[in-house]
């Protein structure tokens, strides 16, 4: 019996079905970007312009909110012209919005701070605990999407997608004040406010964002667990990889067998 080896792929071919690759996954990244742009520019538009709308038709004066109900009018009036709240409304949403384009975004009528140090200051806080929320929910969904793929239709199985439903509909800001009334009121494990940046340590930086990262989490938990689960169970049940434990090709039970459809599952599109 002969066999036949296939033959080899030129250096050129393989080089120009690489390149023909990357241009397409480059293309469908332009799309997306692009599309995103889309998207963003009208909507981000029509906000600001009903939010300044809305407080042009309001009558309330931002002025008065920072001097107090005991301001004179006088006062009023000079905060307003300071403000260049005095001025129509259409050629102050078109000042604010050169400002945005320039990297100004204002001052705060309530504390009279720079917005874009405002948020510059609060920017650290938000990215440490979504990046933090992103790696508890990748990791655990991770997790529990595998076992309840390998204990399909047991108990276990049943359990976990149970917990994953449930947590996938509890809002964020509830999880939030049950772990803190838990594990920082009643326990004292965690504090229950405040943020102290990575450089002055570690170990508070985490202690202070792991409850409201966890909080954060629970989407992704469910998210990914539930898709993972139904990738491995689809891949497990193709024919290769039937065939593959029908052969012996693949050894240790399920748990191999499972590896082989989690690698399928891996590099397989996502369904529509």
């Amino acid at each position: 019996m002969t066999t036949t080896e296939a033959p080899a792929t030129p250096p050129d071919v393989r080089h120009r079905v690489a390149t023909t690759g990357a241009r397409h996954t480059v293309g469908r990244v332009l799309v997306t970007l692009a599309r995103s742009i889309a998207i963003f520019v009208p909507v981000f538009l029509v906000a600001t312009f009903v939010t300044f709308a809305l407080r042009s038709l309001s009558g309330l004066s931002p002025a008065r909110i920072q001097l107090g109900e005991e301001a004179t009018p006088e006062a009023v009036a000079r905060v307003e012209a300071q403000w260049g709240l005095n001025r129509p409304f259409l050629v102050q949403y078109a000042d604010w919005l050169g400002g945005v384009l320039h990297g100004q975004l204002g001052t705060s009528w309530t504390n009279g701070a720079d917005i874009s140090t405002l948020i510059g200051l609060g920017l650290g806080v938000s990215l440490s605990v979504a990046f933090f929320a992103l790696i508890i929910g990748v990791v655990a969904g991770f997790g529990l999407g595998t076992l309840a793929a390998l204990r399909r239709t047991t108990w276990v199985d049943r359990a976990i997608t149970g917990f994953v439903t449930v947590i996938s509909v509890m809002p964020a800001f509830v999880v939030g004040i049950v772990l803190v009334a838990v594990f920082a009121v009643g326990l004292h494990v965690f504090p229950s406010a405040g943020y102290v940046p990575a450089a002055q340590g570690v170990g508070p930086w985490l202690a202070h964002i792991t409850l409201p990262a966890v909080a954060l989490s629970f989407d992704v938990v469910a998210d990914v667990a539930r898709q993972l689960r139904t990738s491995l169970i689809a891949a497990y049940r193709e024919n290769y990889v039937t065939g593959a434990v029908v052969r012996g090709s693949v050894r240790g039970g399920s748990s191999s067998a499972m590896c082989c459809a989690t690698d399928s599952a891996r590099h397989s599109p996502p369904s529509a």
